[in-house]
């Protein structure tokens, strides 16, 4: 009996195209961007083994064909060179990019409501397809996120924020209603969030364990498709109950539905804020220092609890640091 072949855990089209007619090869590659399939070599693309997208790449080759071009489609498991790591980053980093161009377009757009005390009846209709467009675009993004990439949830909480606004809903993240509540019963749940921390999760998941429960478990879970159980609470991931909301991340979020209100702290999720939202809202001095350190944690470590463990010591201290600054 022969042990069954691992014929590894992604997809490679590799095609060649004609150079006429000219359009073939710009609607290939607009097609191959919808999939969200990323470049490894000229001509040789990738996506993560399952049957969509097998079905995917396999209406990419029969169009490449039918215009006259030649391809293969192949199950890889890479042995030499490039690493599943570095294509997991390939997949990241063009996610990362659509993520921060919604952003963009939608701290664009609450700017232009800001411009105005009252949305006029005028441009509503145009405000509204805007914002429509956004969220279809979110979806799409979402929909080829395939690895987690950083930059959902801060996309996601401006949308849905602007969304608010425009029709008139309110979300009160300050609320003095059930506070102290909210943080008794936070104290006996099991906290979960998606694998591969950074700044946000990284400062939300030491604000519950310096300020909520000190013996809470922290679990790290894939980034697409996790259900969670009775006693567990999300934070930093899809339809989590502490998330990003308009404008604020997610330890900002944290600490204003709990009513912790430490000066110390409430500096630190500045820091963060400008780290995750990258829009220089608050632009303390410290902000620039403390992402190299956040950025070199997740460079040297990849296992998420090392992680949290290093930066927990990095947020102790500063956090020591406002403390004496402001009692002085």
């Amino acid at each position: 009996m022969t042990e069954k072949q691992d014929n590894g855990r992604w997809l490679l089209l590799i095609h060649q195209i004609p150079p006429k007619p000219s359009y073939l090869r710009v609607k290939i590659w607009r097609r191959l961007q919808r999939l969200g399939a990323v470049a490894i070599k000229n001509s040789v693309y990738a996506l993560p083994k399952s049957d969509q997208t097998r079905e995917d790449f396999q209406w990419v080759l029969r169009e490449v064909i039918e215009g006259g071009g030649d391809g293969t489609l192949c199950e890889a498991r890479l042995v030499d060179g490039i690493t599943d790591d570095q294509v997991e980053e390939l997949f990241q980093a063009a996610r990362a990019v659509d993520y921060g161009q919604i952003a963009d377009d939608a701290r664009r757009l609450a700017g232009t409501l800001r411009a105005k005390s009252k949305l006029n009846e005028e441009r509503r209709p145009q405000v509204e397809v805007e914002i429509a467009r956004l969220k279809r675009r979110l979806d799409e993004v979402v929909a080829i996120d395939f690895f987690g990439a950083p930059g959902r949830e801060a996309a996601g909480g401006l949308v849905s924020g602007v969304d608010a606004r425009i029709r008139g809903s309110k979300t009160s993240l300050t609320s003095s209603e059930g506070r102290t509540k909210i943080r008794e019963d936070l104290r006996g749940k099991t906290w979960v969030t998606r694998r591969g921390i950074h700044v946000d999760r990284m400062a939300t998941a030491w604000v519950v364990r310096r300020f909520i429960n000190p013996d809470a478990r922290i679990k790290f879970v894939p980034a697409k498709g996790y259900t969670p159980l009775e006693d567990e609470v999300r934070f930093d991931m899809f339809e989590a109950e502490f998330t990003h909301e308009g404008d604020s991340c997610s330890m900002e979020v944290l600490l204003a539905r709990t009513g912790i209100r430490d000066p110390g702290l409430l500096r630190i999720a500045e820091i963060v804020h400008d780290i995750d939202l990258k829009d220089s809202k608050f632009q303390r001095e410290e902000t620039s220092g403390i992402a190299r350190l956040i950025d070199g944690i997740a460079m040297s470590h990849k296992d998420d609890d090392v992680r949290l463990s290093r930066a927990a010591a990095i947020f102790d201290d500063l956090y020591e640091n406002f403390r004496r600054k402001l009692r002085s």
